[in-house]
């Protein structure tokens, strides 16, 4: 007698554990973490789509390819890499706000949204959930957290604002008498009201944040010498981020703008937190299971149980292939010699070659004549910089001061200002 034939191939076999075993993972990460909804409730957080909500925000950033998460675990958001958007209601601990952002500080930048507006739900029929409708105006009261800063919020009887302003770059805000600003020691404004009252700055300290010196518009060498300390970003008026703000178009794109100079990286997560907004989760041991060091625990089982059962399936496999001891190509080339320059403490010696390269470069794209002097052409390059309103220090400038460079970290700073005139003639 002959056995009877499966009436499943292998395929669907392995089909089916594969599916059963993803979803009993995202069940149990579904119920430890209570993810408890989108969060639309009216309030001034990323789940809120209401005027004072940051919804848009966020919609804006995923539609330009972004990585944007929203966290609802403190200890997540002290650890989380990226660009951290907090977004605190006016009566959260000041200390816990200071805790969070110390944590972060060689971690990821961090962007604090101060709240303006009190709100109710909306009062009528044709309201949408998470609609709201003005009150009032409530300022932050966190004591720990930037004591040295004061907030200000004009009355009804102040002159108009006048929008706000960015270098060249103009706004209109929803309510331009109603404006909320910053003032104290240790800020570099950001972003200002037509009035000069600052609505947006970062804290000075021993960084150095290029993505921001661009932005605002400030000398592009201005800042510190600690390279890997990131920026504490402070946003007064929250209707420059908001969705009441962003139903202006020159307001959205300067919001979208400022977020992606304080990242200074477009691969870098962007993560809006919610847990000061009441939307934290509990900890229990399905979360305990999803966190470090446990997180290693839980993918080394799974891990297991697929080797387990892709072996049931494959007793025999083909030999392994060893790869070469010595990784091939260009880019291991470029990898080993400059870490051998490094090492040998010659990194000023690559200053004016690189400068002399970026020349080259700018004058092929700007279509330049061949046989000039390099001094014409970086007079020529400079001239282009003018016609073209590029920001910062003229070319030559730059490459004088990128040779003269003799300190590692002085070489990169200088070298990006090259990098970015660069960029902005090609």
């Amino acid at each position: 007698m002959s056995a009877a034939p499966s009436p499943f191939s292998r395929g669907t076999v392995i089909g089916m554990l594969l599916v059963g075993a993803l979803a009993f993972v995202a069940l149990l990460w579904f119920l430890g973490n209570s993810t408890g909804g989108s969060g639309n409730n009216g309030g001034a957080h990323v789940g809120g789509k209401g005027l004072n909500g940051f919804a848009g925000l966020a919609q804006m950033l995923e539609a330009e390819g972004l990585d944007v998460q929203r966290l609802r675990n403190r200890q997540t958001i002290e650890s989380a890499p990226g660009l951290l958007i907090l977004t605190p209601p006016a009566g959260a601990e000041g200390k816990e706000i200071a805790k969070v952002v110390e944590a972060r500080r060689y971690i990821g930048p961090t962007l604090v949204i101060a709240p303006k507006w009190f709100t109710s739900d909306a009062n009528s029929a044709k309201a949408k959930r998470g609609w709201v409708q003005i009150i009032s105006t409530v300022l932050p009261e966190w004591p720990g957290f930037a004591d040295n800063v004061a907030v200000e919020l004009s009355d009804g009887k102040s002159p108009p604002a006048g929008g706000w302003r960015v270098g060249e770059r103009r706004g209109m805000l929803p309510d331009d008498k109603q404006v909320e600003s910053g003032s104290g020691k240790g800020l570099v404004p950001i972003v200002n009201a037509g009035n000069g009252r600052i609505l947006a700055a970062w804290l000075d300290d021993d960084g150095y944040y290029p993505g921001l010196n661009d932005f605002a518009g400030i000398d592009p060498d201005y800042g510190g010498d600690d390279e890997d300390l990131y920026p504490v970003v402070m946003v007064f008026e929250p209707d420059l981020l908001d969705n009441w703000g962003l139903a202006d178009k020159a307001t959205a794109l300067m919001a979208r703008d400022l977020v992606l100079a304080t990242a200074d990286d477009r691969d870098m997560p962007i993560a809006f937190d919610m847990t000061f907004n009441g939307f934290g989760a509990n900890r229990n041991l399905l979360t305990l299971a999803f966190e470090p060091p446990f997180l290693a625990a839980t993918i080394c089982l799974l891990l297991a149980a697929l080797a387990v059962a892709w072996r049931a399936l494959h007793r025999f496999g083909p030999s392994l292939a060893q790869g070469p001891e010595i990784a091939m190509g260009k880019a291991a080339l470029v990898a080993n010699a400059a870490g051998l320059i490094r090492r040998a403490g010659r990194v000023h010696l690559a200053a004016a070659p690189y400068a002399d390269a970026v020349r080259e470069r700018i004058a092929l794209a700007l279509g330049l004549p061949r046989g000039l002097v390099p001094t014409e052409i970086e007079r020529l390059i400079d001239v282009a910089q003018e016609r073209r309103s590029v920001p910062g220090p003229t070319f030559s400038s730059a490459a004088r001061h990128l040779r003269d460079a003799r300190k590692p970290h002085d070489v990169t700073r200088r070298a990006l200002v090259l990098q970015n005139i660069e960029r902005l003639l090609k």
